[in-house]
């Protein structure tokens, strides 16, 4: 079995914006590894480069990967309404009945 290798598919300011975008690909199945110099994270400095935070997956998720961040950099994700998977409706739509 041969080992996958990491491939850079985009860069974040900070890592609070990296972990979003971790989130959205790893909610669509795709594995993320984030990368960031050792003293910017070992002191938390998310200003200037050593702020950034190189966003890495697997060679085969890297056309998925930059397809779904294509789509989160245009607004695609941002109509999106979150909730509790498991209620059957919202509490105030309930109250309507």
């Amino acid at each position: 079995m041969t080992e996958e290798e990491w491939v850079f598919v985009d860069k974040a300011q900070g890592q609070l914006q990296a972990e979003i975008i971790k989130g959205l690909l790893e909610a669509q199945g795709i594995t993320v590894w984030l990368n960031q110099e050792g003293v910017a994270h070992a002191y938390a400095i998310e200003i200037g480069s050593l702020g950034t935070v190189e966003i890495l997956v697997p060679t085969s998720m890297v056309e998925k990967a930059r397809q779904i961040l294509d789509e989160y950099n245009q607004g695609g994700f941002e109509d999106m309404e979150f909730g509790d998977p498991g209620a059957e409706e919202p509490p105030d739509k309930q109250a309507d009945k």
